[in-house]
């Protein structure tokens, strides 16, 4: 969906297709079929925007194959649809039994992952609709936490810089404007808005103008940081937030209770990680990967908890 923003800026709102498994491009065009276009129908628009999530496979089929691209692009306008953002984060396998650390990988120290993106820049500069010249894609923090050292950091580094010549020449040759956005994720390398900053700034740092970062909400709050002060970090760093990402995380504010405990450990589960971070009196923000870990250590008030409710 489209809104207008007071200062005549055009803002997207899309519906996120990850929380819907889709490995190829048969599963990706059911999901316009049995879960978007049924969204765009229940909200009563002529015209929805959706945050797409191409797997790997999917995504190699596409650019192999323009016919199929051209395909999905005419399956989007025929079913009110319209894509000006890809979630670019999970590379694959999003919707097996059990993820996660696995979704960390490729990271940014591996060819994988530039490779990956650069397709996704492609065939998102050909998915854009005619009237709008830019779009964005959200990606991995850089690497889980561990094994990360500074031949990590440099190797990410030069792969983020080497993505954005790529970029520049996309436009060059395609005149559509593709930008990468960092999701600051916790237990991540970049978990927390200062450590974008740090990984964003400085000697060597990849170019703002296609480098920036995605703002998840659920991951703000899961690391106990407001949104005000954390925007106003990044701007006066001079990192762009390209995308946001809308989304809650569960706050326990007695987690030591006994009936609270028991709701929080329905949503511990096999598939997904759901980092919990707790805040001591002081101010300090711990934590641990997962929920089952947290549940298994003495309550610490307060506690939260990485579980999504969508609102990308």
């Amino acid at each position: 969906m489209r809104f207008r923003h007071p200062d005549g800026s055009t803002v997207h709102l899309a519906y996120c297709t990850n929380v819907h498994p889709a490995e190829t491009l048969d599963g990706v065009l059911r999901q316009l079929r049995e879960h978007c276009e049924p969204v765009r129908r229940r909200l009563g628009r002529d015209r929805l925007g959706i945050g797409l999530w191409l797997a790997r496979d999917a995504a190699r089929a596409l650019v192999a194959d323009p016919a199929a691209l051209r395909t999905l692009r005419s399956e989007l306008d025929r079913r009110g649809l319209e894509v000006v953002t890809l979630n670019g984060f999970p590379y694959a396998g999003f919707g097996a039994e059990r993820v996660k650390y696995r979704v960390y990988r490729p990271d940014w120290t591996e060819p994988e992952r530039l490779g990956h993106t650069t397709d996704l820049a492609r065939l998102l500069a050909g998915l854009l609709p005619d009237d709008e010249p830019e779009g964005t894609i959200s990606t991995l923090p850089l690497a889980w936490r561990t094994p990360y050292n500074a031949a990590s950091e440099r190797t990410a580094r030069r792969a983020l810089t080497l993505l954005a010549q790529r970029l520049d020449a996309l436009q060059d040759l395609t005149g559509t404007s593709i930008r990468i956005g960092l999701e600051p994720e916790p237990g991540c390398t970049v978990a927390t808005t200062a450590d974008a900053v740090t990984a964003l700034s400085g000697r060597g740092r990849p170019p703002s103008h296609r480098i920036g970062v995605c703002v998840d909400t659920c991951h703000l709050a899961t690391e106990f940081e407001e949104p005000g002060p954390a925007l106003d970090a990044l701007a006066g760093a001079g990192i762009p937030v390209v995308k946001a990402q809308l989304s809650a995380a569960l706050h326990a504010e007695n987690p030591g209770r006994e009936d609270v405990r028991a709701a929080l450990a329905a949503f511990a589960e096999p598939r997904f990680l759901h980092q919990t971070r707790t805040r001591t009196r002081a101010g300090e923000v711990t934590g641990t990967d997962d929920l089952d870990e947290a549940l298994g250590l003495p309550a610490e008030p307060p506690a939260r908890v990485r579980v999504r409710v969508w609102w990308r």
